[in-house]
């Protein structure tokens, strides 16, 4: 079995344009128009909703994934779903209630 990488993450928090002061001002961090974080390693976004931060592992088959996480423990929160042009991608739980996501690397 080869390692996931962790390919994308996003945090939450009820005013987005605090979080992007915050994280330009401590970090360095530049954003775009829609709230994408570019950092030097990964990219990410700003999301306006209850504060959470998320990260995504790549994975090449996210329902077979999806099956291995529900077999060993973890609930499917959110399962496949396509944003089209844009990615593929599915929330699940480990087994202590930590959310995090999957998205389809199709390799």
């Amino acid at each position: 079995m080869s390692s996931a990488p962790v390919v994308f993450f996003d945090v939450a928090g009820p005013d987005a344009a605090k979080l992007r002061s915050f994280y330009s001002e401590n970090f360095g961090w530049a954003f775009d128009a829609a709230n994408g974080i570019t950092t030097p390693g990964l990219k990410g976004t700003i999301r306006q909703d209850p504060a959470e931060t998320l990260i995504y592992l790549g994975v090449s088959d996210i329902d077979a994934a999806l099956k291995k996480i529900v077999a060993s423990g973890g609930t499917v929160v959110l399962p496949r779903t396509v944003v089209p042009k844009v990615v593929i991608f599915a929330l699940f739980k480990d087994p202590a209630g930590n959310r995090m996501g999957l998205a389809e690397t199709g390799k």
